[in-house]
């Protein structure tokens, strides 16, 4: 058994319950009603957390769904290629959410971002590559998933993580103060001074 920093890995299944989605569909999105998670979602619209929904089904659908409870993660265990599959994200709504076919739901009782971060690192990465099957597509089944290995410091130590990688990802994809934004600003003076230079002008 490898230890970093101290800790010691341990398997998902010590951790948490691995369930699969359900079967609704996109023909059973409706304008308001209980919220849902369709896998196909997770692709272009869900990162390390999300506390609202895109869409929802009515009490009906709902009722014969998969349900993700505040604090599950919910991953799409199928994809068109190796690295979007297994996208995830920790639900942190303050209700339950159906969700889809093509998923796992992770049950667990950690920082839910800590796992999400986890998922999306390169150590995760690396286990799924090899635990993934396919050609046309690629699937990771969730029972493949229980043999997933952790790095899992005290929940105390978890939460100083995550608080260090929230600022990280603010300052990365924050377009109001972060880096995006610096860049933007970098490109209208560019765009500026070529613009000027191109059109002879006075500088």
């Amino acid at each position: 058994m490898q230890y970093v920093f101290g800790y010691a890995p341990v398997k998902l299944c010590d951790i948490a319950t691995i369930t699969r989605g359900g079967n609704f569909q996109k023909k059973n999105f409706v304008e308001s009603g209980k919220p849902c998670i369709h896998y196909g979602q997770m692709y272009t619209h869900f990162g390390i957390y999300a506390d609202k929904t895109l869409t929802y089904v009515n009490d009906e659908v709902f009722k014969k769904s998969k349900i993700a409870q505040p604090g599950d993660i919910i991953m799409a265990v199928t994809s068109e290629n190796i690295e979007d599959v297994c996208s995830c994200t920790a639900w942190l709504g303050d209700e339950d959410v159906a969700i889809s076919g093509h998923t796992a739901i992770i049950h667990h009782n950690q920082n839910p971002k800590y796992l999400s971060y986890f998922f999306h690192s390169s150590m995760f990465f690396n286990q799924k590559r090899r635990l993934a099957h396919g050609t046309k597509v690629i699937e990771v089944t969730p029972s493949k998933l229980e043999n997933i290995e952790i790095m899992l410091p005290a929940i105390e130590e978890q939460e100083r993580i995550v608080s260090i990688l929230d600022r990280f990802d603010t300052l990365c994809n924050d377009i109001a103060s972060g880096l995006p934004a610096e860049i933007e600003s970098r490109q209208k003076q560019y765009e500026y001074y070529r613009d000027k230079l191109l059109t002879f002008k006075e500088i």
